[in-house]
């Protein structure tokens, strides 16, 4: 019993305190561990626990019926049974059914293998079977003593981790789903989306965990069956009721009301720029003004493909804060970004006579006390930085407005810190996200039902198309003469590396190595280095010398891959681009194009020893070739990766969704969205009920 208390002891004892739960944890055996490692707490999460996929021991088949490739349960004797030393040490057992014979191939072993399987035994086995020169063979099979009665419905195969053997987790998700609340939190009378989905939950459960042995494979691995219907629309309602009570209760939260008194500061910023705003910003802008006047906090999510201008527009929201006498912070992942934003804000704003601080994890001792005693004092009304901005011992004076750039490269936790800084008890600040991974809508209707997204879905004026190829390793020398093209006609040229240093498990070239063979290639021309390894002083200054125009060439890793803006960059080289994934060649190339020259991005693939590109490297890469549209390059992406790794399951490391998928079940995923509301209205306690069994603690990710 979770109180250690034993049967027969007295209501005095039952009354002291528990002991401390550190001794308790140390009696976890491995398997137990193992459960609350895969999040298999309650038993609930066990009965939701579905298999991967299903081995078929209902029937024994003959050896003269099997196909290669099939996997197969035989009942056959053993006829032979030895240990071979060439090529390499394993156990060979020959075996006769009396249709055909086959060999068992162990390259792992016991003493207690050679006992079973001695000559003349008669076992029951199952495995893949592989034809060849040699007849049929059978690796590592399972296998056990003959007779006994066969399994009455398929053998379920579960997710597992390391110490936990599927026999084990098999009795835990049965003990689970025997034990688990599985009474009915679906409102009585609802019209189903697809009327196979009308299952109780406890049957369909039932029946994915110990399929009868008639049912059609292919309907319950492509997840068609009914059953796998009734848990989609049940995951997909937990979270829209999740998503929808969060976005409620962040509702009854007030900010402070931002209103715009005649043009005021934004005005300002607006006649000191020296270019125009696209309709997309405006547009933005507006939405976003509207949500700062409101005395609800905002928390919406600015999208918008590379080099869109989401700068701008971050800046003219800050200008309304500060112009009705409060604070912005902007956050930005890396040093170098935030130092970009911080030089470009201070160029515009401090001629407006607007004060700007900084506050990075590097920054010197007295630089950092100054910035903190005027962020304290309220003198610095805007303030840009990296993670040190939520660090505990900065003060803000009044804190309306927080700007999280890149918020896909931000956790939960550090989104979280940054609302709370606002001193104002039950008050909160107005949240803009801003990023440049476009999200397709589906995902942002179904993964940021909570949040208000705006779309900046037009470039500015001026930026040239990028011509993108694709370019084999062997042809390096040609890219190398075109680099030198480039540079005679002033230009620069990005040359990206995937890895700091060789790694026995990545063969690659490193920058460093890259880096001379450039400076050899190309005499005369200043070649500098960037990796994410660099003093912060030294990287500053190689960015510099870039910026200036100084150096020609900047050979980097992907610490260039967010915020680098050099008009004059006219070729972006991506080395082993088959290593990277799509979003990240997308930013990447981005970083050209930025000024009025035609420019250039070559993809430099490495094709593995021996053998050919990846089939999904290489839709990586043709993508890339095919459009520079960053909305088709993130729906592509979410096809290749799947909404959990790209969104990095909302940094949370936990996917939301387990079984539903956005491209097939979207008509689950609006008849979710429809009854979401009408739910939590009328049967708020059905729906608590239902977030509570599907999400846990999970919904926690919600609130940021």
């Amino acid at each position: 019993m979770a109180s250690g208390v034993r049967p027969g002891q007295s209501r005095h004892n039952r009354a002291m305190p528990a002991p401390p739960p550190s001794p308790v944890a140390k009696t976890l055996s491995a398997p137990q561990k193992a459960l609350i490692k895969l999040g298999l707490k309650r038993d609930i999460d066990l009965a939701l626990h579905l298999p991967l996929r299903y081995e078929d021991e209902t029937r024994i088949v003959k050896l003269r019926d099997v196909r290669e490739g099939d996997t197969a349960q035989i009942e056959a004797t053993v006829t032979a049974c030895e240990i071979t030393l060439r090529p390499r040490r394993q156990l060979l057992v020959t075996v006769d059914d009396g249709s055909d014979t086959c060999v068992m191939r162990f390259f792992s072993f016991y003493p207690s293998h050679q006992k079973a399987l001695a000559v003349g035994n008669r076992i029951r086995a199952r495995g893949e079977v592989k034809g060849g020169f040699m007849g049929l063979t059978m690796m590592h099979p399972n296998f056990k003593a003959a007779g006994g009665n066969l399994a009455e419905a398929l053998t379920p195969v579960y997710p597992t981790v390391a110490g936990l053997a599927q026999a084990y987790l098999r009795r835990a998700v049965i003990t689970g789903l025997n034990h688990a609340d599985l009474s009915e939190t679906m409102p009585a009378g609802i019209a189903w989306p697809d009327p196979r989905g009308a299952w109780t939950l406890r049957d369909a459960l039932q029946f994915l965990h110990h399929p009868t042995p008639d049912v059609s494979l292919a309907a319950l691995e492509d997840r068609s069956h009914p059953a796998w219907v009734r848990l989609k629309c049940e995951e997909l309602l937990a979270q829209q009721l999740s998503q929808l009570t969060a976005k409620r209760e962040r509702d009854l939260l007030r900010a402070p009301a931002l209103k715009l008194k005649g043009q005021g500061l934004p005005g300002q910023l607006l006649a000191a720029l020296p270019f125009g705003l696209t309709n997309a910003q405006q547009r933005v802008g507006r939405e976003i003004a509207k949500d700062l006047a409101r005395n609800v906090p905002m928390h919406r999510l600015l999208q918008g493909d590379v080099g869109a201008g989401k700068t701008v527009v971050a800046a003219l929201a800050a200008m309304v804060a500060i112009d009705a006498g409060w604070q912005c912070a902007l956050m930005a992942p890396t040093e170098i970004l935030a130092t970009q934003h911080f030089a470009k804000l201070v160029g515009w704003l401090e001629p407006l006579g607007v004060k700007v601080a900084w506050l990075i994890g590097s920054q010197k001792k007295k630089e950092r006390a100054t910035m903190l005693a005027l962020i304290e004092s309220g003198e610095a009304a805007l303030v840009v930085g990296t993670h040190a901005v939520i660090q505990e011992h900065v003060k803000f004076k009044n804190l309306a407005l927080a700007v999280i750039d890149e918020q896909h490269r931000f956790g939960v936790a550090q989104r979280l810190a940054l609302r709370s800084k606002m001193q104002a008890p039950g008050m909160e600040p107005h949240m803009l996200m801003m990023t440049a991974t476009p999200i397709p809508r589906t995902l942002a209707m179904s993964y940021y039902a909570d949040l208000d997204v705006s779309v900046i879905d037009e470039l500015p004026p001026g930026r040239t198309p990028i011509v993108t190829r694709v370019v084999s390793d062997h042809r390096r020398h040609e890219v190398v003469e075109r680099i030198g093209a480039q540079l005679q006609q002033g230009r620069q040229v990005y040359w990206v590396c995937p890895l700091i240093e060789e790694s026995e498990a990545l063969d690659l070239t490193n920058a460093t190595q890259t880096h001379a063979d450039l400076s050899e290639a190309l005499p005369g021309v200043m070649v500098g280095l960037l990796h994410s390894r660099m003093p912060v002083a030294e990287k500053k200054a190689v960015m510099e010398l870039f910026t200036a125009g100084v150096m020609g060439v900047l050979v980097s890793t992907t610490v260039i891959e967010v915020g680098v803006d050099v008009p004059n960059a006219s070729l972006m080289v991506i080395e082993h681009a088959e290593r990277f994934g799509l979003s990240q060649l997308h930013q990447l190339r981005g970083r050209v194009g930025r000024g009025a020259a035609a420019s250039a991005c070559v993809l430099l693939y490495g094709t593995p020893e021996g053998g050919r590109l990846s089939e999904t490297a290489r839709e990586r890469l043709r993508a890339m070739v095919e459009t520079n549209d960053g909305f088709e390059i993130a729906r592509r992406d979410l096809e290749i990766r799947g909404p959990g790794e790209f969104l990095g399951a909302r940094q949370s490391g936990a996917a939301l969704l387990r079984f539903a998928d956005l491209e097939t079940d979207g008509h689950l995923l609006d008849w979710a969205r429809a009854l979401a509301p009408q739910m939590l209205e009328r049967q708020a306690h059905l729906a608590e009920r239902h977030i509570g069994r599907w999400l846990g603690g999970k919904s926690e990710f919600l609130k940021a």
